[in-house]
């Protein structure tokens, strides 16, 4: 039988070893709630202020609105205070308003182009405290993430509604820049053509601005003077494909929004932006203390790009094909860049049973696949 003094000691040992474990769990706790690239949350659910600049307006029914849209989801779900300031010039002048929003108490900044990416990154080193939201830019730091969507998927979903559409076989892409955003939209889009029409093309002209009217105008009038073009699509910021479509006749397919009320005959489809779960999401990270500067690259999968309804002018048969290869790329088994693929020439640039890397695809691009016609003055 123990003594009393027996006792007393197992019982200090027993209470030791519950104390120790508890301080470890603590620990434990603590490493895995605060991990390298996350900053701990200082800010209140309670009319969070949220400071917005955008390249354009917010009713551009272009980017800058489908940014605005999802924002105002947000604001609504998480009670926001958001203070959005429209057309702001990609220059020193944007360094002024980011430190204005700052000022006014903006706990949180958003910006919604990479033009911005020099004042966004200055920022984030000169303002710890505040968390940065940084559009198509691709440099994080503790306190700024990045982000942009797998847009291409949708515009591989669009080039089937094209190739099926078409009679002509001749098909018009208005671009902006040749750099890897666009082109892996080019060859994605020219893949879906191709994947259900090996006879189509796809003629591409370049305007080597964003979302200038006037030369937006005048590259798709040229494009179309030169082609039997009855499809045209657009990676562009301004409008005007779709009103030249609509002028004289011809099937069109948009981008970032759907805009078929405002071009009735002509509309058939986009590939647009959902921004409200990735907006709603990522503020409420900053409110609880688990906000990460990462780049964020999401798909289909995740709800952050999506296919605009197919219009009254997209035939009954295509409207049957195009869900089962939306659900195909949402549950994984259809991988727009898998093998084989040739380029422009017909070589073969990536083999049966392999694929494009997100690295390529991001950064390194600058290949077009077979079916890609430069429309040359």
């Amino acid at each position: 039988m123990k003594n009393k003094s027996t006792i007393d000691q197992d019982r200090y040992r027993k209470y030791t070893l519950i104390g120790l474990m508890a301080i470890l769990a603590i620990i434990l706790l603590i490493i895995f709630f605060t991990r390298p690239g996350e900053v701990p949350g200082s800010i209140s659910t309670d009319g969070t202020k949220v400071g917005v600049i955008m390249l354009g307006p917010r009713d551009d029914k272009c980017w800058n609105q489908s940014h605005f849209q999802g924002l105002e989801e947000a604001r609504r779900k998480l009670n926001l205070d958001v203070t959005y300031k429209e057309t702001v010039p990609p220059t020193e002048a944007s360094r002024d308003v980011i430190e204005e929003l700052i000022a006014s108490g903006n706990q949180i900044i958003i910006v919604d182009s990479s033009a911005y990416s020099q004042y966004v990154i200055e920022a984030a080193e000169r303002h710890p405290e505040v968390f940065f939201f940084h559009a198509t830019g691709f440099v994080t730091k503790d306190n700024l993430l990045t982000y942009f969507g797998k847009i291409y998927e949708m515009r591989y979903l669009t080039g089937i509604v094209a190739g099926l559409q078409t009679k002509t076989n001749e098909i018009g892409y208005v671009a902006p820049f040749s750099h890897p955003e666009v082109i892996r939209g080019i060859d994605a889009f020219t893949l879906g053509v191709r994947k259900v029409n090996k006879n189509a093309k796809v003629y591409v002209k370049w305007t080597n601005s964003w979302n200038n009217d006037e030369v937006t105008e005048k590259a798709t009038r040229d494009l179309l003077s030169h082609h039997r073009i009855d499809v045209l699509t657009m990676h562009s910021d301004s409008l005007k494909p779709l009103e030249v479509a609509e002028e004289q006749g011809i099937y069109s397919i948009g981008y970032n929004m759907d805009n078929s009320k405002s071009y009735p005959k002509s509309f058939l489809t986009a590939p647009i932006w959902n921004w409200g779960d990735f907006y709603t999401e990522q503020i409420r990270n900053c409110v609880n203390g688990k906000f990460k500067g990462k780049s964020y690259w999401e798909g289909v999968d995740k709800g952050m790009v999506d296919l605009a309804p197919l219009s009254k002018n997209v035939s009954s048969k295509v409207k049957e094909r195009i869900p089962v290869y939306k659900r195909a790329m949402t549950d994984g088994t259809l991988n727009v860049f898998y093998g084989p693929i040739r380029d422009q020439e017909g070589n073969q640039i990536v083999d049966k049973g392999e694929c494009i890397s997100d690295e390529v695809l991001l950064r390194t691009l600058d290949i077009f696949v077979e079916g890609v016609v430069m429309d040359e003055d």
